[in-house]
């Protein structure tokens, strides 16, 4: 009675156990998910603010937006490139290494260019614009480098494995029609060398069983009667190829 006690007790805590870890599971997956949505919704709404304000301020304040967003646009983009990419092709994974400490390049000129835009000295701004604009210009270029180089490492695999998928179907299509294969055929001819020289196949020889290789019936002789066109049931045809049943011994 104590043993099952003891195995009851045991079974209770082992389902608690499952049940919590189970719901820490649910809680942690909803906090990421939320998490997920609102840093997307944030980034969605910086995004449009950055795009609104290179648009509507002019002079510095505006170009400094435009930075941000073609900086954002192009590490973004990388971004996703190279983890989707990655999956599929293990290699990608020293190139998102590359990407990870360009990304440390990348936020650290979005928090300077961030800075500058609430600068109220706006002839200092003008003058580390054209700085600004080269570090823009060399981090985008490399991340842009990186994004169509693992683009054109997909596209080509897939090129590949589509050529070889359309051998492969070509040599199977192939294998699929092999009755269009035309077959050697047997030409007579009046002069053929050998024995039958002189003979024609309207005319055998007395007592010599062609075989019907063509399909061509036999003109039925005086003697021969005509066969039927079906065989009845019970007779099966005899064709040349087949060897004529043994009798049966009496012994």
């Amino acid at each position: 009675m104590e043993t099952v006690v003891t195995v009851l007790v045991l079974l209770f805590v082992v389902f608690v156990a499952l049940g919590v870890f189970a719901a820490v599971k649910v809680v942690g997956a909803a906090k990421r998910s939320v998490d997920r949505t609102i840093t997307q919704a944030r980034r969605t709404v910086e995004d449009h603010t950055l795009r609104a304000k290179s648009f509507a301020q002019p002079g510095p304040a505006g170009e400094l937006a435009q930075l941000r967003l073609t900086l954002r646009t192009s590490m973004r983009a990388t971004q996703d490139a190279l983890y989707a990419g990655v999956r599929e092709d293990e290699s990608l994974k020293e190139s998102i290494a590359l990407f990870e400490r360009l990304s440390a390049h990348g936020r650290e000129l979005d928090m300077d260019l961030k800075r500058l835009e609430a600068d109220p000295d706006r002839a200092t701004l003008s003058e580390r614009l054209p700085v600004l604009r080269e570090r823009t210009r060399r981090i985008t270029e490399s991340a842009e480098s990186l994004r169509w180089a693992a683009r054109d490492r997909a596209r080509r695999f897939a090129d590949d494995d589509l050529d070889t998928l359309s051998a492969q179907i070509d040599m199977e299509a192939g294998a699929l029609r092999h009755w269009t294969t035309a077959e050697p055929t047997t030409e007579h001819t009046t002069g053929a060398a050998g024995p039958a020289a002189g003979r024609t196949a309207a005319s055998p020889a007395p007592g010599a069983d062609s075989p019907t290789w063509s399909g061509a019936p036999r003109q039925a002789s005086a003697e021969e009667p005509a066969r039927p066109a079906i065989t009845p049931s019970g007779r099966r045809p005899a064709y040349p190829w087949q060897k004529k049943p043994r009798p049966e011994s009496t012994t």
